[in-house]
């Protein structure tokens, strides 16, 4: 289903699956830029921000014509949460969403090398917790299935049972709006039928 070579500047796994679940075929070449937060910055500017980088750093590394960058995050109250530091930042991570509902926040961003254009995107679903036991934190926490994911969790893992509801986009949880990227690679000339 791809016209043009395809890049995926990410080495989540999830992402991947998403993007093979919808027929498109890709390589992958993980980003490297610094995610910290910049002082004052906002969430949706912090995730297209490392969308757009990952996809630039990515795109002058590796032949392809279309990059695609991706960040999720989530957002408990005002703080942002990514991947915990170790177990204990997991486990702080996992106390604060408890009972909670927050909103995971994935920027992407498609590059076009051959055009130098970018479509940018953020997509934000709602997501309610279960109050959780902290026999329950301890052992998810004791997995180490917390440390690579946004805010400590992964729904599509053994997390699934913790939450409640969705309001919005499932994908988006996993880590990347699938129907939202595929339209734009499709709008983007990056797609064709096959």
């Amino acid at each position: 289903m791809s016209n043009n070579t395809i890049v995926l500047a990410s080495a989540s796994p999830r992402r991947s699956e998403l993007l093979e679940s919808a027929g498109i075929i890709f390589t992958v070449f993980p980003g490297d830029i610094d995610e910290t937060p910049y002082a004052g910055e906002e969430p949706v500017a912090h995730v297209l921000r490392l969308a757009e980088g990952k996809a630039s750093e990515v795109s002058k590394r590796v032949a392809g014509r279309f990059f695609i960058g991706a960040d999720t995050i989530v957002l408990a109250g005002k703080e942002i949460m990514g991947k915990p530091r170790d177990n204990a930042d997991a486990v702080r991570m996992l106390r604060k969403l408890s009972g909670q509902v927050h909103q995971v926040i994935t920027g992407f961003a498609v590059l076009d090398r051959e055009t130098g254009r970018v479509v940018s995107k953020s997509i934000s679903t709602d997501v309610t917790f279960k109050v959780l036991e902290d026999e329950e934190i301890s052992v998810y926490v004791a997995t180490g299935c917390p440390l690579d994911k946004a805010g400590a969790y992964a729904i599509q893992g053994g997390a699934a049972y913790m939450v409640e509801r969705i309001d919005g986009s499932y994908t988006n949880v996993v880590g990347l709006p699938l129907c939202e990227v595929v339209e734009t690679l499709r709008k983007m000339g990056a797609l064709c039928k096959s």
